[in-house]
């Protein structure tokens, strides 16, 4: 029963994933939705409150991993915390890739649903405060040399956006992955104490 149950809200998130993509948040319907993913809308609310409830759900889904591989990271010291984020990077790439419309459709519902935006906007600054206690950290432990800990979050959240945002944009204009733990090494490389 249980299995089934995880089953069928797959299925609703994949037929939502697929829907907004395609047709856009507002005129995605939950009757669409329940249509595509072959189950009732019993089924649909039994999972979800609302529409709007599965729409954060997919959000929280795909950073799930990534908030994982922070915690993971948490007792190393603040150099060996970087390298061991760079092990999210290949979820990040691979959920990322081929779903443009979807993350288009996070930040347009984001400008005017503010529920949306408390939601959208809350990782961001929770991953701005994270860098920042990461960086003080670092300098605190002496392994990273004086800088500004929240100037420095700031141009990491930045940089981690802007690389999604080019991955996503242009999936063939690099290899992201790649770029991405080469953007990090150099900043690791930069914020080291010699």
């Amino acid at each position: 029963m249980q299995q089934r149950s995880e089953e069928t809200r797959t299925q609703l998130m994949n037929s939502a994933v697929k829907l907004f993509s395609t047709q856009g948040f507002k005129s995605a319907s939950v009757d669409d939705i329940c249509k595509e993913a072959g189950v009732s809308k019993g089924a649909f609310y039994h999972h979800f409150e609302s529409k709007q409830a599965l729409f954060l759900a997919l959000l929280d889904g795909w950073l799930h991993n990534i908030d994982s591989a922070i915690e993971a990271a948490r007792e190393k010291s603040a150099p060996d915390t970087f390298l061991q984020i760079t092990e999210a990077f290949p979820y990040i790439f691979e959920t990322a890739d081929d779903h443009l419309p979807m993350f288009l459709e996070f930040w347009l519902q984001a400008s005017r649903d503010d529920t949306i935006w408390q939601a959208s906007i809350a990782p961001y600054r929770r991953y701005h405060k994270y860098f920042t206690s990461l960086i003080k950290k670092g300098v605190d432990e002496g392994s990273f040399v004086e800088v500004d800990p929240e100037l420095t979050a700031r141009m990491i959240v930045s940089m981690a956006m802007g690389l999604l945002l080019q991955s996503l944009l242009d999936p063939k204009g690099a290899k992201w992955e790649a770029t991405a733990r080469e953007i990090t090494d150099m900043m690791l490389n930069t914020l080291l104490k010699k």
